[in-house]
């Protein structure tokens, strides 16, 4: 860091040229005395308490109705509470009380609707990363509900605490704008904290075990925008998605959870906004307590938050979980160039990782800042949240995007950091389902396998894995087989289980699964960046036409692919994740980043659901997840050991080669296109509910990615003396019944490219 002369001189120059900037360049209203005197002040504020954060509505000392507002601003010199009527009118008051860097106060009188901000005061230097600036309205980090959006073309100049048109670009950030944001931010609105009709109790809650879910990753706009059995009014919003017609495809589906891509309240980046685009994923959060506005159809001044709870208890009472995929690594303020929007105008030394000069921001993330989670009080908000959304909001876990960005401490990955500790201790959160995404973009950041026990992670070397497979990319079979038996190289230690890994073949990011065998080359052109955004390691073949494509024979090939994949998937130890419209053949037309792309793109098209073809891939889907819940060795809670259990020999997991043969070292390390897995039932570790042995029926998995047929061995005893075909990807339509049954020892053919799952009839001599 420079010293201080050499900060101030800088400083001084800056200063003097934003002096002599013509008046509209520096336009001063959001701070300028006469501003003030247009609406009267708000009177009176009474002292109030600094706890809980944010503005809570309640009864005051005399029985007077009112709002208690509170804010951590460390450093700043001041704090003004700001309250807007429904014209836009702004009136201000000063929080003059200071409690341990909480400014609060209570104002009588202020009623659930009220529409507020603050405007915090302090000094301006970013050279040490100070950056306060009150003409710049803020969003209260703990808003339970916020009305209004920034604008549709782009964000103006007004939101941004320096001067963004600054003639000097390479400076721009340190000269301070003094323009008034108000007018063109969205506003947080007073809840009435209290739940209608209903408390979040345990018992209301589907509770389903680890080893027992199917998560199902969904966008609320998304799955819901063009569903014909959901009235239009309600479609793209929460009370959609809690609508019968909505509902009773995932129960169909066969589901346990919905993992809901952001509802945190976020924001559009300008540059979005300026190519006609809007922010669609919404990893770009602005309020951590807030659902997002856009997706309710029952208004904005509060009435998201019941439709919300709404929505979770018309999905806890289809026996569907809840679990929220939440951006608490970075915030939409991006970088030292980006918009003042909350947290960057209270104190953004306090809420930010700041580079060695202070000026500059530490990007851990990709998307300009990342959040202080070292610091007491941002590891506070972060924990208030999550426990909002448990306790009163009703959801039943947490995706955490770019985990490995929460788990540093002052800079390396570290999996004793503060936050980690604090969630593994904290009463409410270490009971909730908690899936880490395990990694972020800083040196270090990749860290599958790597997080304690209570943690669940998103297993991208199963994604890899299979995927290769499948295309015929996988040197050797070593990696697969750990994959498809809860890759125990990576979560076996500490007392983890199979189900810390969630298996998953496609996510938001990346291509859907149709797209997988469509497209070699993504095709992001929509996007507006000349397609140089989205991955170029896709892992994905075409079956032969890039696209979409008239010929048969490549579309059936297709259609068996996404058969292989689903199977396996569905058979994979571990928890598996399914993407919302990959069971109907769901197509972004190549996009492997569509982000930006609220619309038909990204949107589930139900029309396929009357497609023969692809409404006979949702009924395997269906069966598939129908047999997981029904065969506990499908969905085991404890690792194989890979060791006989009784006299004959049998294991718990076996592999065999297509010779019908166990397979050896030098099987593992050679190329194999045909991988044959057997799960025993009689081997299955742990006991029931009333302590009984669990046991279930035996079955052969093969899998097959050659081209061609191939003649497989069934193996024999002590394994089995016959099998039953029950799933066989190389027909179109599946039937619920086993239909042929092969003596163990025989030779049966195997198409090419399929998955043959047979149940293992008992042995002769173990029949009554």
């Amino acid at each position: 860091m420079a010293s201080a002369p050499e900060q101030e001189a800088p400083q001084e120059a800056l200063a003097q040229r934003a002096a002599a900037l013509p008046p509209a360049r520096t336009a001063t209203g959001g701070d300028d005395r006469r501003t003030r005197d247009r609406t009267p002040p708000v009177e009176p504020v009474w002292p109030g308490a600094p706890t809980p954060l944010g503005a809570r509505f309640r009864v005051g000392p005399d029985g007077t109705a009112g709002t208690n507002f509170a804010l951590w601003a460390g450093g700043a010199e001041s704090v003004e509470l700001c309250l807007f009527d429904e014209a836009g009118r702004e009136r201000r008051a000063p929080l003059t009380e200071l409690t341990h860097e909480i400014w609060h106060g209570f104002v009588p009188d202020v009623l659930p609707g009220q529409r507020y901000g603050f405007r915090v005061h302090g000094r301006w230097d970013p050279w040490t990363g100070a950056r306060w600036n009150p003409a710049k309205l803020l969003l209260d980090p703990y808003a339970r509900a916020v009305d209004g959006d920034y604008s549709s073309y782009g964000l103006p100049p007004e939101v941004y605490g320096h001067v963004r048109d600054w003639p000097e670009q390479h400076v721009a950030d340190t000269v301070r704008d003094g323009r008034d944001s108000a007018p063109f931010v969205p506003k947080g609105v007073v809840v009435h904290d209290d739940a209608p009709d209903d408390e979040w109790c345990d018992d209301r809650r589907p509770k389903t075990p680890w080893a027992d879910s199917v998560i199902y990753e969904l966008h609320v706009k998304g799955f819901t925008a063009l569903h014909p059995g959901i009235p239009e009014e309600l479609r793209g919003t929460y009370a959609g998605l809690a609508h019968p017609a909505a509902v009773e495809h995932l129960v169909k589906l066969g589901v346990t959870a919905v993992e809901l891509l952001p509802v945190h309240q976020f924001a559009h980046e300008d540059h979005l906004l300026r190519r006609g685009l809007r922010n669609y994923w919404g990893y770009n959060s602005v309020g951590y307590f807030a659902p997002h506005a856009a997706y309710a159809a029952t208004g904005t001044g509060g009435q998201q938050v019941g439709e919300f709870r709404r929505m979770v208890r018309a999905l806890h009472e289809a026996g569907i979980e809840v679990i929220l995929d939440v951006v608490y690594n970075h915030t939409a303020e991006a970088g030292e160039l980006g918009p003042t929007l909350s947290l960057k105008g209270i104190d953004n030394r306090g809420y930010y990782r700041l580079q060695g000069d202070a000026r500059r921001y530490a990007d851990y993330t990709g998307c300009g800042n990342t959040l202080h989670v070292v610091q007491p009080h941002v590891l506070r908000l972060i924990t208030d949240s999550l426990r909002y959304w448990v306790t009163e909001m009703g959801v039943d876990g947490f995706r955490f995007d770019l985990a490995a960005a929460l788990a540093r401490s002052m800079h390396d990955v570290d999996m004793l950091s503060p936050f980690l500790a604090v969630i593994a201790q904290d009463p409410v959160l270490r009971r909730v389902k908690l899936i880490a995404e395990p990694w972020d973009v800083g040196s270090g950041g990749y860290q599958v396998g790597a997080f304690p026990p209570l943690w669940t992670e998103w297993n991208d070397r199963y994604r890899g894995a299979v995927r290769d497979f499948w295309r015929g990319a996988l040197p050797d079979v070593r990696d697969l087989g750990y994959r498809l038996s809860g890759s125990s190289d990576l979560y076996a230690w500490g007392g983890r289980r199979p189900y810390a890994s969630v298996n998953f073949v496609t996510a938001h990011d990346g291509f859907t699964l149709r797209d997988l065998v469509s497209y070699e080359h993504k095709h992001n052109e929509a996007n507006g960046e000349d397609n140089r955004d989205g991955s170029d390691d896709n892992r994905s073949w075409n079956c032969g036409a890039e696209g979409e494509t008239a010929d048969e024979g490549v579309l059936a090939l297709r259609r068996r692919q996404l058969r292989n994949l689903l199977t396996t998937l569905l058979l994979s130890t571990g928890v598996p994740m399914l993407v919302a419209g990959d069971e109907l053949g769901r197509t972004q037309r190549g996009n492997n980043n569509a982000y930006c792309q609220d619309n038909a793109i990204s949107w589930v098209d139900w029309s396929l659901l009357e497609e023969p073809g692809w409404r006979a891939l949702f009924d395997l889907t269906a069966r598939l997840v129908a047999l997981r819940h029904a065969h506990p060795v499908l969905r085991r809670r404890a690792f194989f050991s890979g060791r006989a259990h009784s006299a004959d020999g049998l294991r718990d997991l076996a592999w065999f080669t297509a010779r019908g043969t166990e397979m050896t070292e030098r099987d593992w390390y050679a190329p194999a296109a045909t991988l044959g897995m057997y799960l025993s039932g009689r081997d299955i570790p742990g006991r029931d509910a009333l302590g009984a042995p669990v046991t279930d029926d035996s079955f052969l998995v093969v899998l097959h990615a050659g081209d061609h047929e191939e003649s497989y061995v069934l193996p024999g005893r002590p394994w089995a003396d016959a099998y039953e075909v029950v799933v066989d990807t190389a027909s179109e339509e599946q039937t619920a019944a086993p239909e042929v049954t092969h003596a163990a020892g025989t030779a049966i053919t195997v198409p090419g490219r399929s998955v043959l799952l047979l149940r293992a009839l008992p042995l002769e001599a173990d029949t009554p």
